[in-house]
């Protein structure tokens, strides 16, 4: 493959591949995330597992958008659910007021968690819920009889994303979306390792004992920085796509609970990308055995029908603020929206009726089998990994030696915008920057929780003939 010349500091944006071009030819009003490109492909309808251009291209969604349209495009049954909505009412003020819509799918919501979890605040992305759960921390050690409110610190890891504002971005270390206000960003926040066991686990060293190790990390950074003084530990159940659908190793997140738990700190999970059935349960920390005591979810929340996320806070940490100020210090315009709380909840209605997180354990099988048989003797696919629906590759020069491609290569978005190419037409989601900020190229797949056989097949084809076009077979 060829060089590709950077025009962006953003690195999950391409360092390197010159996006595919649309068919729009009058200048445009929109701030695309590249502002020397021409308009991208312009997607004018949505039917199943596929995108439809108007220039007549059919693109199989690999990847369900950004792991959201969890039921695919176009699903009727959610908007006729839209509609009746918004015959009722459209919006109305969650200062003021509650609507049906928003009590129907909270309650619904606080179920699925056997009540562990007991209360849902409705907002619109994920990046709102994890700056929420923010405050809602802080908050909570406020509001305890004997209040501690030195607790201000966070501990959360590398080479993960928690979404966009000055706050969420202070939690995460996605380092392109960081570089330009690193300045601003807040400095009450460290980063530990990823459970990363392709890169981070020693050739002779056993689950146990890299857990271990991770854990002591963890706990290091506690006495480190004042035990009394941590707020919470943020992280992604399964990370998403900074690192790419890495699954926690058995033990791990009981460990990172119990040093939470030895010294008084919260547990934040957040599972805006892995959570409400993309890995098989609706909640990924299910198969962990681990509740937490803040939880984000959005993306599968409301298969992106309309925007919609949420935070779902402990029983106990609900009862302290019930039993101090009785109330979250903390508002959004469009918190409890009756339209998307409305299509959320037929979104989950629907996975529920046609019984379909069976049907992303069973298919999750079937793409990680294809991927081993088809990929994994690839010379330059270092690791397969996902759970789910929900999977990666990661891309390397040398299977032995684990070295990435060079950011000039940008390796990554190379497979995505080849992908697009009229003679694949598949949407694949690119990453990099995994390793370190700066080095590491994967991409990943998440299919709607509906796929079928047929369509895992043909992604795993499409995707192994977009491959060996940019990197050889």
């Amino acid at each position: 493959m060829g060089d590709y010349k950077s025009d962006c500091l953003d690195a999950n944006i391409a360092t390197g591949t010159k996006p595919v071009q649309g068919s729009l030819e009058e200048p445009s009003g929109v701030l695309y995330r590249q502002l020397r490109q021409k308009a991208p492909l312009n997607v004018v309808g949505g039917r199943g597992s596929y995108l439809l251009t108007d220039n007549g291209l059919e693109i199989l969604d690999a990847t369900s958008g950004a792991a959201v349209s969890c039921l695919g495009h176009s699903d009727e049954r959610v908007h006729e659910a839209i509609l009746e909505q918004l015959r009722k009412v459209p919006y109305c003020y969650s200062l003021y007021f509650t609507n049906s819509a928003a009590e129907n799918l909270s309650k619904f919501l606080v179920e699925t968690t056997g009540g562990k979890m007991s209360r849902a605040f409705i907002v619109s992305s994920g990046t709102e819920a994890v700056e929420a759960s923010l405050k809602m921390a802080v908050q909570y050690f406020m509001e305890l009889p004997a209040p501690q409110p030195q607790r201000v610190n966070f501990i959360a890891r590398k080479s993960s994303y928690h979404g966009n504002t000055l706050g969420s971005l202070s939690v995460g270390h996605h380092a392109g979306r960081r570089a330009l206000y690193e300045k601003v960003l807040a400095k009450n926040v460290s980063h530990v390792s990823q459970c990363y066991p392709y890169r981070g686990m020693d050739r002779n060293e056993t689950i146990e004992s890299y857990v271990a190790r991770l854990a002591q990390e963890l706990e290091d950074e506690f006495q480190k920085i004042g035990p009394d003084t941590v707020c919470a530990v943020v992280l992604e159940t399964m990370t998403g796509t900074t690192l790419g659908c890495m699954p926690p190793l058995p033990g791990y997140l009981k460990a990172v609970k119990k040093v939470c738990e030895r010294h008084g700190a919260l547990l934040i999970l957040d599972e805006v990308i892995c959570g409400m059935g993309r890995t098989g349960t609706l909640h990924a920390w299910e198969q962990e055995g681990v509740v937490p005591d803040l939880q984000t979810i959005a993306k599968g929340l409301g298969g992106g029908y309309a925007p919609i996320a949420s935070l779902l806070v402990n029983k106990h940490v609900v009862d302290t603020l019930t039993n101090g100020t009785g109330a979250f210090s903390h508002t959004q315009t469009y918190q409890g929206h009756p339209v998307s709380c409305a299509a959320a909840y037929r979104v989950q209605q629907i996975i529920k009726e046609d019984n379909l997180l069976a049907n992303v354990r069973e298919m999750g099988s079937f793409l990680e089998q294809l991927l081993h048989e088809k990929l994994g003797d690839h010379p330059h696919v270092g690791d397969i990994r996902g759970r789910g629906l929900f999977w990666a590759l990661e891309f390397v020069q040398n299977k032995e030696s684990k070295e990435p491609y060079p950011p000039s290569k940008g390796v990554a978005w190379a497979i995505h915008t080849t992908g697009l190419k009229p003679e694949y037409s598949i949407s694949l989601m690119p990453g990099n920057g995994g390793i370190d900020g700066i080095n590491g190229d994967h991409i990943c797949l998440a299919p709607p929780y509906n796929t079928t056989r047929a369509e895992v097949e043909m992604i795993v084809d499409r995707a192994v003939l977009v491959i060996q076009e940019v990197l050889g077979s």
